[in-house]
């Protein structure tokens, strides 16, 4: 069995790699680098069967619905066999509806935790992890008697740990190589670990009950577990959650109804001017009329901003100064908090402070951090470990034994 990581190896995203064995060939991910601006003419890496079809490419996992993995698939051959969870299938085929980062796959596999699948000469068995990507798993490669483990992204302080805590106690034997992700090795808040779910729910409710007005919280409609934790804060706090239509589409194609949905008591949608504008230029009327029972408009803001809770994403700031509605207002920034820091939202933030309203930051990682890896090393101590999405090899280098480094485009047989 042969690896080449085209692309992973000192960067975090874009992850790229390509197994070969006895002329057959799988691929784990195709994501698109965190700095491109232009996936349409980023140039493919250099793979047969990704310009155009070739027999001997049997299929390309996709670990998670996160751009940096998945990213690069809409351009390959409408033959291309994916392999997929279901519910990541159906998340990433909904944003299409609003965005330009959704895709729909032509042929695909669907993965289901510790189900083995076959494809020539691998056996491919994913593991359902915790990550802020709902429906993510780590992949056990096996082929010419050799096993490899690709951790994918994780994390074991989510509200999936258990997932993590359980693979990490019982891990497939005989592993040769761990090829796993090391995000938040140099992060100086990593070595303590991060904050739970159930801590952000802590402190979402306190802001909640500060907040005289409507609390705006700008997190990823498809960060599952944080909408689960931003509702259960709602309810303790008294307020309804009101949600644009992008994240109520993304909470149906989970098709998990123990997930909050836009027919739950609690629970409203606002249709924002941008999404509205996508729904009439794509005619998908159906869509939008699949939650005329569960609407808030507009002009009804203003009077329930006192007791609601807004899923919130710069994008609407014109919708809010239409509404009238954020006097009062708080907005809880729960995604990375550098993205404040790039210029395209300094308006945003100009925005803010000419309203006067505060911002409070109310995140965590959805990856593991230097303790969680560590355990995960520790399970799998009889494989070579490999670095994979992370910026500080050196810093790996110095965490494990048993170290192999590798570089972008290089082969190497276990």
């Amino acid at each position: 069995m042969r690896i080449c990581i085209h692309r992973g190896t000192k960067e975090i995203g874009g992850t790229c790699v390509e197994i070969e064995s006895q002329g057959k060939r799988i691929v784990l991910d195709v994501g698109l680098p965190l700095d491109c601006s232009d996936p349409d003419t980023f140039p493919l890496h250099p793979i047969s069967g990704f310009a155009a079809p070739d027999s001997s490419l049997l299929g390309v996992v996709i670990s998670h619905p996160h751009q940096d993995h998945y990213g690069l698939a809409y351009r390959l051959p409408k033959e291309t066999t994916f392999l997929i969870g279901k519910s990541a299938e159906e998340i990433l085929a909904a944003a299409g509806l609003f965005t330009p980062g959704g895709v729909t796959l032509d042929k695909s596999i669907h993965l289901e935790d510790q189900q083995p699948i076959s494809l020539g000469p691998f056996t491919i068995t994913p593991y359902l992890v915790d990550h802020s990507a709902y429906d993510s798993y780590a992949v056990l490669i096996e082929a010419d008697g050799k096993r490899l483990f690709y951790s994918g992204d994780f994390r074991a302080h989510g509200r999936k740990s258990s997932l993590v805590d359980k693979l990490i106690d019982s891990p497939p034997p005989n592993v040769n190589v761990l090829l796993m992700e090391g995000t938040c090795i140099g992060r100086s808040d990593s070595d303590r670990g991060f904050p739970t779910e159930a801590d952000l729910e802590t402190r979402f409710v306190e802001i909640f009950k500060q907040t005289t007005g409507m609390p705006l919280v700008w997190c990823s409609g498809q960060n599952i577990d944080r909408l689960v934790t931003v509702f259960r804060a709602c309810k303790k706090s008294g307020r309804q959650f009101i949600i644009d239509m992008y994240t109520a589409e993304i909470l149906r194609a989970t098709g998990n109804e123990r997930v909050p949905q836009a027919d739950w008591d609690g629970i409203r949608v606002f249709l924002p001017k941008s999404q509205k504008y996508r729904i009439i230029k794509q005619a998908a009327f159906d869509t939008s009329d699949s939650y005329k029972p569960f609407r808030i408009y507009s002009d009804q803001l203003a009077a329930v901003a006192p007791k609601s809770v807004l899923l919130f994403r710069p994008s609407m700031m014109r919708d809010l100064d239409d509404a009238a509605c954020t006097a009062g207002a708080s907005v809880i920034c729960s995604v990375w908090a550098g993205y404040l820091n790039d210029p395209s939202n300094q308006r945003f933030l100009t925005w803010m402070k000419d309203r006067g309203i505060p911002l409070e930051h109310c995140h965590t990682s959805g990856h593991a951090s230097v303790a969680d890896l560590r355990r995960m090393r520790e399970a799998f101590a009889d494989a070579v470990a490999v670095p994979v999405h992370l910026a500080d090899r050196d810093g790996f280098v110095k965490l494990f034994e048993s170290v192999q480094l590798h570089q972008d485009g290089e082969w190497w047989e276990i």
